[in-house]
């Protein structure tokens, strides 16, 4: 039975989830080694490394796969340029939370892209939000201000961070459904990668810091495990469909938790776990009326 075929069945999905969560793990795995090195090295240098890696890749799938002409010839090519600079600028800012936050909190926070996602298709695709979405909206909403809780005391400017991460990640969402299927999978990568290593280069040279031995292992796995990552991602989706997978990306913040715990000795207070609680809830609920035929 080939992978076409798989996701009908029961082991199918069981496979789905299984390489759905490692991808999780690993992005999350990735985020804690990125927040060690941005301690000591410039985060626009980490960037420009991580997207010389993905041109490589990119460069290498599309000559094996429809060929480097073929694929950088796109439907959109100032669309896929802003996307590609737009994930540039998400990853940066995303990169500069975990400089100032912890990961759990970080990504308690940015867990609500998905609402926010929502919301901006309805104004700019046009898309029908139902009642019950609004109300998950205003569930993660709730959420997330029981996070920053603001106007006690605790709100700190860094928490705003990953809130405008989310806002970023959700517009590159968006340009990405714009696009939609009229470039392949190869040109869509392609644009990212080129896109991005001559972005982050313009960015990353001039603050070029020489890495120790060490650090450049470090630097070497995270480009390596952004690629595995994908991957397990794009094979996760073809076993077993988005929506049935979409609930277990929230995995993300779990393992996010547990290593900021274990790995740089993280608290997670009440507040933070009631609050990414409910940012996770109104995401789900939102994603079970958007799942809906």
């Amino acid at each position: 039975m080939n992978a076409a075929t798989q996701p009908l069945t029961e082991h199918g999905t069981r496979t789905g989830i299984l390489l759905i969560l490692l991808s999780m793990f690993v992005f999350a795995a990735q985020d804690g080694i990125t927040k060690t090195l941005v301690e000591n090295l410039p985060i626009s240098q980490l960037i420009m490394v991580r997207y010389w890696f993905f041109l490589l890749f990119g460069v290498l799938y599309t000559s094996l796969n429809g060929g480097l002409k073929n694929s950088i010839k796109s439907q959109h090519p100032t669309l896929q340029i802003s996307r590609s600079i737009l994930g540039i600028v998400e990853i940066t800012i995303f990169g500069l939370a975990l400089k100032f936050l912890g990961l759990a909190e970080t990504h308690a926070i940015y867990a609500i892209f998905p609402l926010i996602t929502i919301a901006m298709a309805g104004v700019f695709l046009r898309e029908k939000i139902t009642g019950l979405q609004l109300i998950a909206g205003l569930i993660g909403f709730t959420g997330t201000l029981i996070i920053l809780r603001p106007g006690l005391g605790v709100f700190s400017a860094a928490a705003g961070i990953p809130l405008i991460a989310a806002l970023m990640f959700a517009s590159f969402s968006i340009l990405s459904r714009k696009i939609g299927s009229d470039d392949s999978f190869g040109t869509n990568m392609l644009y990212m990668g080129l896109g991005g290593a001559i972005t982050s280069s313009l960015l990353g040279l001039p603050q070029w810091v020489t890495p120790t031995a060490t650090q450049s292992l470090m630097m070497m796995v995270l480009s390596m495990t952004g690629i595995i990552a994908q991957m397990l991602l794009i094979q996760a989706l073809k076993y077993a469909p988005a929506v049935t997978l979409q609930p277990f990306n929230y995995s993300l913040l779990v393992f996010a938790s547990l290593i900021g715990v274990f790995w740089f000795q993280e608290k997670v207070d009440l507040f933070l776990v009631a609050g990414a609680a409910l940012v996770v809830a109104g995401g789900l609920l939102s994603f079970k009326m958007t799942g809906k035929p």
